[in-house]
Protein backbone atom coordinates (compact mmCIF):
# COMPACT_ATOMS: atom_id res chain seq x y z
CA UNK A 1 0.00 0.00 0.00
CA UNK A 2 1.16 3.66 -1.02
CA UNK A 3 2.30 5.86 1.86
CA UNK A 4 1.75 9.33 2.12
CA UNK A 5 5.79 9.85 2.05
CA UNK A 6 6.43 7.80 -0.75
CA UNK A 7 7.50 9.53 -3.96
CA UNK A 8 5.48 10.19 -6.83
CA UNK A 9 5.50 7.66 -9.94
CA UNK A 10 8.12 9.88 -12.08
CA UNK A 11 6.70 7.87 -14.87
CA UNK A 12 3.00 9.65 -14.19
CA UNK A 13 2.34 13.26 -15.82
CA UNK A 14 2.98 15.87 -13.90
CA UNK A 15 5.09 13.96 -11.49
CA UNK A 16 7.27 16.96 -10.66
CA UNK A 17 3.81 18.53 -8.38
CA UNK A 18 3.13 18.00 -5.14
CA UNK A 19 -0.74 16.95 -4.68
CA UNK A 20 -1.34 20.27 -3.62
CA UNK A 21 -0.64 21.77 -7.27
CA UNK A 22 -0.95 18.94 -9.64
CA UNK A 23 -3.10 19.01 -12.38
CA UNK A 24 -6.42 17.05 -10.47
CA UNK A 25 -7.07 14.80 -13.43
CA UNK A 26 -3.09 14.10 -12.93
CA UNK A 27 -4.09 13.77 -8.84
CA UNK A 28 -6.77 11.16 -9.58
CA UNK A 29 -4.28 8.86 -11.52
CA UNK A 30 -1.43 9.07 -8.87
CA UNK A 31 -4.18 8.01 -6.53
CA UNK A 32 -4.76 5.16 -9.05
CA UNK A 33 -7.58 6.26 -11.11
CA UNK A 34 -7.28 5.41 -14.80
CA UNK A 35 -10.55 6.13 -16.60
CA UNK A 36 -10.30 10.05 -16.90
CA UNK A 37 -13.08 10.91 -18.97
CA UNK A 38 -16.58 13.12 -17.59
CA UNK A 39 -18.33 10.58 -19.26
CA UNK A 40 -16.60 7.51 -17.81
CA UNK A 41 -16.01 4.50 -19.66
CA UNK A 42 -19.49 3.71 -21.19
CA UNK A 43 -19.51 7.13 -22.77
CA UNK A 44 -16.17 6.52 -24.36
CA UNK A 45 -17.31 3.28 -25.64
CA UNK A 46 -20.20 4.43 -26.94
CA UNK A 47 -18.15 7.01 -28.78
CA UNK A 48 -15.74 4.19 -30.10
CA UNK A 49 -18.86 2.50 -31.63
CA UNK A 50 -20.42 5.42 -32.90
CA UNK A 51 -16.62 6.02 -34.78
CA UNK A 52 -16.26 2.89 -36.68
CA UNK A 53 -13.02 1.57 -35.46
CA UNK A 54 -12.38 -1.61 -37.33
CA UNK A 55 -9.90 -1.56 -39.88
CA UNK A 56 -9.70 2.44 -39.82
CA UNK A 57 -6.24 4.34 -39.92
CA UNK A 58 -7.07 6.25 -36.44
CA UNK A 59 -5.00 8.92 -34.62
CA UNK A 60 -5.76 9.56 -30.66
CA UNK A 61 -4.31 13.20 -29.57
CA UNK A 62 -3.48 13.37 -26.21
CA UNK A 63 -3.88 9.60 -25.09
CA UNK A 64 -3.10 10.60 -21.50
CA UNK A 65 -1.59 6.96 -20.14
CA UNK A 66 -3.31 5.06 -22.39
CA UNK A 67 -6.68 3.75 -21.23
CA UNK A 68 -8.35 4.72 -24.35
CA UNK A 69 -6.00 3.55 -26.77
CA UNK A 70 -6.35 0.53 -25.25
CA UNK A 71 -10.37 0.47 -26.07
CA UNK A 72 -8.75 1.31 -29.43
CA UNK A 73 -6.84 -1.07 -30.50
CA UNK A 74 -9.35 -3.78 -28.94
CA UNK A 75 -11.53 -2.52 -31.97
CA UNK A 76 -8.63 -3.90 -34.52
CA UNK A 77 -8.19 -0.87 -36.34
CA UNK A 78 -5.60 -0.83 -39.17
CA UNK A 79 -3.36 1.43 -37.27
CA UNK A 80 -3.06 3.56 -34.50
CA UNK A 81 -0.90 6.66 -33.71
CA UNK A 82 -1.23 8.85 -30.90
CA UNK A 83 0.34 12.66 -30.28
CA UNK A 84 0.92 13.50 -26.96
CA UNK A 85 2.78 16.98 -25.40
CA UNK A 86 3.42 15.04 -22.64
CA UNK A 87 6.74 12.74 -22.87
CA UNK A 88 5.66 10.62 -19.68
CA UNK A 89 2.16 10.17 -21.31
CA UNK A 90 4.04 8.94 -24.52
CA UNK A 91 5.81 6.62 -22.83
CA UNK A 92 2.81 4.91 -20.98
CA UNK A 93 0.92 4.45 -23.92
CA UNK A 94 3.43 3.28 -26.17
CA UNK A 95 3.63 -0.43 -24.73
CA UNK A 96 -0.44 -0.76 -25.32
CA UNK A 97 -0.69 0.33 -28.88
CA UNK A 98 2.78 -1.71 -30.35
CA UNK A 99 0.91 -4.38 -32.18
CA UNK A 100 -0.75 -1.52 -34.18
CA UNK A 101 1.68 1.55 -33.98
CA UNK A 102 3.43 4.65 -31.96
CA UNK A 103 3.28 7.52 -29.70
CA UNK A 104 5.00 10.24 -30.78
CA UNK A 105 5.98 13.90 -28.60
CA UNK A 106 4.33 16.83 -30.47
CA UNK A 107 1.29 18.89 -30.21
CA UNK A 108 -2.19 18.09 -31.11
CA UNK A 109 -2.19 21.62 -32.93
CA UNK A 110 0.82 20.23 -34.80
CA UNK A 111 1.01 16.92 -35.01
CA UNK A 112 3.38 16.71 -38.22
CA UNK A 113 1.43 13.91 -39.49
CA UNK A 114 0.31 13.60 -43.43
CA UNK A 115 -2.50 15.55 -44.67
CA UNK A 116 -5.80 13.22 -44.85
CA UNK A 117 -4.06 10.11 -43.43
CA UNK A 118 -6.64 9.33 -40.96
CA UNK A 119 -10.12 7.91 -41.09
CA UNK A 120 -10.98 8.59 -37.62
CA UNK A 121 -9.43 11.44 -35.53
CA UNK A 122 -10.09 10.90 -31.60
CA UNK A 123 -9.51 13.38 -28.82
CA UNK A 124 -11.23 12.80 -25.05
CA UNK A 125 -11.04 15.78 -22.18
CA UNK A 126 -8.69 17.78 -23.55
CA UNK A 127 -10.57 20.93 -25.63
CA UNK A 128 -12.11 21.49 -22.72
CA UNK A 129 -8.81 22.68 -20.79
CA UNK A 130 -7.77 24.99 -24.14
CA UNK A 131 -9.04 28.61 -24.77
CA UNK A 132 -11.12 29.37 -27.89
CA UNK A 133 -7.82 30.26 -30.54
CA UNK A 134 -6.27 26.32 -29.22
CA UNK A 135 -9.87 24.57 -29.42
CA UNK A 136 -9.72 26.26 -33.16
CA UNK A 137 -5.84 25.12 -34.10
CA UNK A 138 -6.35 21.36 -33.20
CA UNK A 139 -9.76 21.20 -34.80
CA UNK A 140 -8.19 22.48 -38.03
CA UNK A 141 -5.21 20.01 -37.49
CA UNK A 142 -7.53 17.32 -37.12
CA UNK A 143 -9.67 17.86 -40.18
CA UNK A 144 -6.82 18.24 -42.00
CA UNK A 145 -5.35 14.70 -41.09
CA UNK A 146 -9.12 12.90 -42.18
CA UNK A 147 -9.65 11.90 -45.07
CA UNK A 148 -13.11 12.41 -46.56
CA UNK A 149 -15.72 10.76 -44.85
CA UNK A 150 -13.31 10.44 -42.10
CA UNK A 151 -14.69 10.85 -38.38
CA UNK A 152 -14.06 13.43 -35.82
CA UNK A 153 -14.67 11.96 -32.26
CA UNK A 154 -14.53 13.71 -29.33
CA UNK A 155 -15.47 13.77 -25.31
CA UNK A 156 -15.49 16.53 -23.06
CA UNK A 157 -17.02 18.70 -19.88
CA UNK A 158 -20.09 20.43 -21.11
CA UNK A 159 -21.94 22.69 -19.87
CA UNK A 160 -26.09 23.02 -19.92
CA UNK A 161 -28.61 23.90 -20.53
CA UNK A 162 -27.56 25.86 -24.14
CA UNK A 163 -29.29 28.82 -23.10
CA UNK A 164 -27.22 29.36 -19.73
CA UNK A 165 -26.60 32.95 -19.03
CA UNK A 166 -22.71 34.07 -19.39
CA UNK A 167 -22.28 35.05 -15.94
CA UNK A 168 -23.38 31.50 -15.03
CA UNK A 169 -21.10 30.05 -17.46
CA UNK A 170 -18.06 32.35 -16.33
CA UNK A 171 -18.98 31.06 -12.62
CA UNK A 172 -18.93 27.64 -12.83
CA UNK A 173 -15.37 27.55 -15.17
CA UNK A 174 -13.70 29.51 -12.29
CA UNK A 175 -14.98 27.16 -10.02
CA UNK A 176 -13.39 24.48 -11.71
CA UNK A 177 -10.54 26.26 -12.63
CA UNK A 178 -9.68 27.02 -8.82
CA UNK A 179 -10.62 22.89 -8.19
CA UNK A 180 -8.68 21.16 -10.73
CA UNK A 181 -5.79 23.53 -11.03
CA UNK A 182 -6.62 23.74 -15.04
CA UNK A 183 -7.96 26.61 -16.53
CA UNK A 184 -11.32 24.37 -17.95
CA UNK A 185 -13.08 25.76 -20.60
CA UNK A 186 -16.01 23.90 -21.43
CA UNK A 187 -19.07 24.65 -23.57
CA UNK A 188 -22.90 23.80 -24.21
CA UNK A 189 -23.82 20.63 -25.66
CA UNK A 190 -25.00 23.19 -28.64
CA UNK A 191 -21.85 24.98 -28.68
CA UNK A 192 -19.58 21.91 -28.53
CA UNK A 193 -21.67 20.84 -32.13
CA UNK A 194 -21.06 24.44 -33.72
CA UNK A 195 -17.84 24.44 -33.06
CA UNK A 196 -17.06 21.33 -35.21
CA UNK A 197 -19.61 22.56 -37.62
CA UNK A 198 -17.96 25.74 -38.03
CA UNK A 199 -14.66 23.79 -39.27
CA UNK A 200 -16.93 21.90 -41.73
CA UNK A 201 -17.89 19.52 -40.19
CA UNK A 202 -21.15 17.42 -40.14
CA UNK A 203 -22.60 16.35 -36.98
CA UNK A 204 -24.02 12.42 -36.82
CA UNK A 205 -23.98 11.52 -33.36
CA UNK A 206 -23.97 13.62 -29.48
CA UNK A 207 -24.47 11.75 -26.62
CA UNK A 208 -24.40 13.12 -23.27
CA UNK A 209 -24.01 11.31 -19.35
CA UNK A 210 -23.75 13.02 -15.92
CA UNK A 211 -20.96 14.10 -14.67
CA UNK A 212 -20.21 11.96 -11.75
CA UNK A 213 -16.07 11.32 -12.26
CA UNK A 214 -15.90 10.67 -8.05
CA UNK A 215 -19.14 9.14 -7.65
CA UNK A 216 -18.95 5.77 -6.04
CA UNK A 217 -20.79 3.93 -8.73
CA UNK A 218 -19.04 5.68 -10.92
CA UNK A 219 -15.80 4.73 -9.55
CA UNK A 220 -16.66 1.08 -9.51
CA UNK A 221 -18.13 1.07 -13.17
CA UNK A 222 -14.85 2.22 -14.56
CA UNK A 223 -12.25 1.09 -12.40
CA UNK A 224 -13.83 -1.96 -10.87
CA UNK A 225 -13.77 -3.49 -7.27
CA UNK A 226 -10.38 -3.80 -7.04
CA UNK A 227 -9.61 -0.91 -8.53
CA UNK A 228 -11.94 1.30 -6.42
CA UNK A 229 -11.21 0.08 -3.31
CA UNK A 230 -7.56 0.78 -4.36
CA UNK A 231 -8.11 4.30 -5.19
CA UNK A 232 -10.19 4.77 -1.93
CA UNK A 233 -6.90 2.91 0.59
CA UNK A 234 -4.70 5.99 -1.48
CA UNK A 235 -7.04 8.35 -0.35
CA UNK A 236 -6.90 7.77 3.06
CA UNK A 237 -3.16 7.49 3.15
CA UNK A 238 -2.72 10.82 1.79
CA UNK A 239 -3.85 13.43 3.46
CA UNK A 240 -3.13 15.94 1.06
CA UNK A 241 -4.31 14.58 -1.99
CA UNK A 242 -7.79 13.82 -0.31
CA UNK A 243 -8.13 17.09 0.35
CA UNK A 244 -7.88 18.07 -3.32
CA UNK A 245 -9.88 15.20 -3.94
CA UNK A 246 -12.67 16.23 -1.58
CA UNK A 247 -12.94 19.87 -3.19
CA UNK A 248 -12.58 18.60 -6.70
CA UNK A 249 -15.94 16.56 -5.78
CA UNK A 250 -17.67 19.29 -3.45
CA UNK A 251 -17.23 21.53 -7.04
CA UNK A 252 -18.59 19.18 -9.06
CA UNK A 253 -21.71 18.27 -6.97
CA UNK A 254 -22.22 22.05 -6.32
CA UNK A 255 -22.39 22.82 -10.05
CA UNK A 256 -23.68 19.39 -10.93
CA UNK A 257 -26.58 21.05 -12.26
CA UNK A 258 -24.92 22.84 -14.73
CA UNK A 259 -22.31 19.90 -15.41
CA UNK A 260 -22.50 17.19 -17.75
CA UNK A 261 -19.94 14.75 -20.20
CA UNK A 262 -21.00 15.26 -23.67
CA UNK A 263 -19.65 13.19 -26.49
CA UNK A 264 -19.85 14.45 -30.40
CA UNK A 265 -19.10 12.33 -33.37
CA UNK A 266 -18.84 14.09 -36.41
CA UNK A 267 -17.51 13.64 -40.16
CA UNK A 268 -15.56 15.40 -42.93
CA UNK A 269 -18.14 15.65 -46.11
CA UNK A 270 -17.12 14.24 -49.39
CA UNK A 271 -17.41 16.75 -51.57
Amino acid sequence: MAKASEPVDPDLPDAGRGDQAAAGHWLLARLGKRVLRPGGIELTRTLLGRAELPGADVVELAPGLGRTAAEIVAARPRSYRGVDADPAAVRATGPVVAAYGEVRVADAAETGLDDASADVVVGEAMLTMQGDKTKDAIITEAVRLLRPGGRYAIHELGLAPDDLPDDVKTDVRRALARSIKVNARPLTVAEWSDLLTGHGLVVDHVDTAPMALLQPRRLVSDEGIVGALRFARNLLTHPDARRRVLAMRKTFRTHRKHLLAVAVTAHKPTG
